[in-house]
């Protein structure tokens, strides 16, 4: 999953690069997650029609967007189990941190505060200012999107990958209250994007080619769920999974 710099930009952005493979390594997820992001908000931008110069700030706000996670080396981060009221406040000092650091990792102001702002909330719920709706600027707003997009649809330590399905209904579920109504409505429009595919898919896919194939005895198949006389399947759908959202970003 790469990301191309204009030359003028390749510097900058391959370092950046760099600092967000390390971030990723540190939140323990399963893949890249903030090319990803990158890739899906750069994706949204386009469809904005924003300048290039804008563009090129949110592709390396989401390089560095959880830089102050991996500043603040919280064992949390990774540890199975809801955090508690004190580690969430602790949390959310991780945007205010990533800008400082951002700043310090050479990014001009506009992606700083992008950084800063890319977990404020439409409804005006998000942190660590409570800006909401407009005030929030379109790039942190688009980056929120892609950010729970990418998150949501790949292993962390403490959850597995939820589906696509799941993702986008999410999206529509929180979208004027978390998310910008109209970002979601653009991000739903995407299509054929390697990184709308969620790794739940090909973990699911790996554990069916690793299982050996078992023959149900007859017992089995009557007594299975979704079975009907002789066996007969009467729904062939996936189990519907519980969101195993955690709030973590």
């Amino acid at each position: 999953m790469s990301i191309e710099f204009a030359e003028s930009e390749r510097a900058a952005g391959e370092a950046f690069l760099r600092l967000s493979s390390s971030v990723d390594e540190f939140e323990g997820y399963a893949h890249p997650h903030a090319t990803r992001v990158a890739r899906l908000a750069d994706a949204l931008a386009e469809h904005f029609r924003l300048s290039r110069a804008d563009r090129t700030s949110i592709v390396y706000a989401a390089l560095l967007h959880d830089l102050g996670e991996m500043t603040m080396k919280r064992d949390y981060i990774q540890r199975e189990g809801p955090l508690s009221e004190a580690e969430r406040l602790d949390l959310a000092r991780h945007p205010v941190i990533g800008e400082q650091e951002a700043a310090r990792s050479g990014a001009d102001r506009a992606v700083q505060l992008l950084v800063r702002w890319h977990h404020e909330w439409f409804g005006g719920g998000g942190y660590p200012d409570a800006l909401r709706g407009e005030q929030i600027p379109l790039g942190a707003r688009i980056l929120r999107v892609a950010d729970a997009y990418a998150a949501l649809t790949d292993a962390r330590p403490f959850r597995p990958a939820g589906t696509e399905a799941e993702a986008r209904k999410h999206l529509g579920l929180w979208a004027g209250i978390e998310f910008d109504p109209v970002v979601v409505r653009a991000f739903l429009s995407l299509e054929a994007l390697p990184e709308l595919r969620s790794h739940a898919r090909a973990r699911r896919a790996e554990e069916e080619e690793a299982a050996p194939p078992e023959e149900p005895t007859d017992a089995e198949a009557q007594d299975a769920p979704g079975a009907g006389a002789e066996g007969e399947v009467v729904h062939a759908g996936e189990p519907p999974v519980q969101y195993p959202w955690d709030s973590r970003p």
